[in-house]
C-alpha cells in the first residue's frame, strides 16, 4: 500500500511539523506540574538548565539519535530562546552540564509527564453502537469499543556496572546478551499506534508480570487484544474485572469445553481456575454452566470462543486454527467476523514497536544513558515523542478521512528532524 507524506495530506501547519510536534502533546504546564509533583524544581532561579528545559532537551535527544548532547542542544536552543526559555547570550550547554541536569531531574518525572499527556488520540466514542463518530481514526474501533493491544519489547543500554546491576542481561554464560536490557510492556491504541500506558523494569521481570500492572488501568469502553502468551486465568480475571472487553488468543493446550453453540457458529465456554485439580470438581463446574447455574468467578469465568482457519500462514502448505477468547458473549454485540478482524488489528502494535525501535531510535542502536535513572528517563522520553508523532499523524489522517497507516511515519520523522532547528516550538504557556 502506498504511503502518503504528511505534507501530501495538507491539513497541518508548518509549525506543527517541527519540534512544535511536542506543543500540543507536551505543554510546558504539564512538564512543570510533573516536576512539582516529583519535587525536583530548579536549584537556581537564573540557571540555564531548569527542569522544563532539561525535559525538552531529553525529548530532543530522542529525535536526533545520531547527534551528541552538545550538537542536539545547539540545534534546539534557538527555538528555546524564541519562547523565552533561553538567553541567546548563553553558550550551548556542555554534555557534562546536560548529564548533571538530567541526574538532578531523576527517574520519576518522565513517567509523570507521560501520564499527564499521552492519552488516546483516535477520537471519542460514538453515541450509538455501529455509528462512526466525527473525528474517529480509522482502524481504531470496534463499534463503541476503542481497540487496544498489549505487547512487550526489550531495550539495549550501555554495558555499565550500574545498568547491569539494575536491569540485568538476557541469557547467561556464553549465551549472555552483549548489553544489559530493560523490558517494556505497553498498551497501545490500534490504528494509531499511540502508546497509552507502559511498565518498565529489569529484563528478569516477565511480560506477564508487567502486563498485570497494566490491566487495572483498562476502561469499560476499551477492548483489549492480546496474544496467547499473555493468557493466564488470573490475568484474564483481573483484566475482565475492570469492565473492559477482552479479545485474546487462546493458548494451544487450553481446554475449551463447549457449553452452548451460538447462532453465528461461535460457542460459549468456561475457563476453569487451574488451581482446581480434582476432575470431579471440574466436571461439576461444567455441568453447572451447561445447566445455566451461576458460577463462582473465583472458580471459573465465562468466555465466548471464535475459531477460524488461516491458510498457509507459515508457508509450509498447511493451515492454522486460531481460537480467540472474548468476554463479548452476545453475538449481536459483535459478530464473529468483526472479532476476527479486530484481533487482526492487534498487529498494529508490532508496527508501533517497529516505529519506536527501528525508525525513531535507529536499528540496533543502544541507549545513550549510562546510569539507571537516565535509562528510565530515556525510555519514557522515547514513548512520549513517539506518542506526539502518532498524534500528529492521526490528526492529519482523520481530517483527510484516511487511515493513519496511509501516512508514512518515517517520512514524517524525517520532516520533523529537517524543520526542527528552524521552527521548533516550545509551549509559551507560563513563560511570562
Amino acid at each position: 500500500m502506498a504511503r502518503l507524506l504528511l505534507v501530501d495530506v495538507g491539513v497541518v501547519s508548518p509549525d506543527q511539523v517541527s519540534l512544535g510536534v511536542l506543543v500540543a502533546a507536551v505543554p510546558r504546564d504539564a512538564v512543570e506540574e510533573a516536576v512539582a509533583v516529583c519535587g525536583v524544581g530548579a536549584l537556581r532561579a537564573d540557571g540555564k538548565l531548569p527542569p522544563h528545559v532539561v525535559a525538552y532537551l531529553t525529548m530532543a535527544l530522542c529525535l536526533f539519535t545520531e547527534d551528541d548532547y552538545t550538537e542536539v542542544a545547539t540545534k534546539v536552543t534557538g527555538s528555546l530562546d524564541r519562547w523565552g526559555c533561553w538567553d541567546a547570550a548563553w553558550s550551548a550547554p556542555t554534555a557534562s552540564a546536560i548529564t548533571q541536569a538530567r541526574k538532578r531531574l531523576g527517574r520519576a518525572v518522565f513517567p509523570e509527564i507521560f501520564e499527564r499527556t499521552c492519552g488516546p488520540v483516535a477520537g471519542e466514542s460514538a453515541p450509538m453502537a455501529g455509528l462512526l463518530a466525527t473525528g474517529r481514526a480509522r482502524g481504531a474501533w470496534l463499534r463503541d469499543w476503542r481497540l487496544l493491544a498489549i505487547d512487550g519489547f526489550d531495550v539495549d543500554m550501555p554495558d555499565t556496572d550500574a545498568n547491569a546491576a539494575e536491569f540485568g542481561y538476557a541469557g547467561s554464560g556464553v549465551s549472555r546478551s552483549a548489553y544489559p536490557k530493560a523490558r517494556v510492556v505497553a498498551l497501545s491504541e490500534c490504528g494509531t499506534h499511540a502508546f497509552l500506558a507502559a511498565e518498565v523494569d529489569a529484563y528478569s521481570v516477565g511480560e506477564k508480570t508487567l502486563a498485570g500492572r497494566l490491566y487495572p488501568r483498562l476502561h469499560a469502553d476499551e477492548l483489549l487484544t492480546a496474544d496467547r502468551n499473555f493468557y493466564s486465568y488470573q490475568a484474564w480475571k483481573l483484566a475482565a474485572g475492570t469492565g473492559a472487553a477482552l479479545l485474546w488468543r487462546a493458548p494451544t493446550q487450553l481446554a475449551l469445553p463447549v457449553v452452548r453453540v451460538l447462532s453465528d457458529g461461535t460457542y460459549l465456554t468456561i475457563l476453569i481456575n487451574p488451581s482446581i485439580h480434582h476432575r470431579a470438581r471440574r466436571e461439576r463446574l461444567l455441568a453447572a454452566a451447561q445447566a445455566g447455574e451461576d458460577i463462582d468467578p473465583d472458580q471459573a469465568q465465562w468466555a465466548r470462543v471464535i475459531e477460524y482457519d488461516v491458510p498457509d500462514r507459515v508457508g509450509n502448505g498447511t493451515g492454522e486454527l486460531i481460537a480467540l477468547l472474548t468476554t463479548i458473549t452476545d453475538p449481536t454485540h459483535a459478530h464473529a467476523d468483526e472479532l476476527a478482524d479486530a484481533y487482526h488489528q492487534r498487529w498494529e502494535q508490532e508496527t508501533g514497536n517497529d516505529q519506536l525501535k527501528t525508525h525513531l531510535r535507529g536499528p540496533g542502536r543502544v541507549l545513550r544513558s549510562r546510569l539507571p535513572d537516565l535509562v528510565h528517563q530515556e525510555i519514557w522520553a522515547w514513548l512520549i515523542v513517539h506518542h506526539a508523532i502518532a498524534a500528529l499523524i492521526t490528526q492529519a489522517a482523520t481530517a483527510a478521512e484516511l487511515d493513519p497507516d496511509r501516512i508514512s511515519f518515517t517520512q514524517t520523522l524525517r520532516l520533523i528532524r529537517r524543520t526542527a532547528t528552524g521552527t521548533a516550538d516550545i509551549p509559551p504557556s507560563g513563560l511570562d
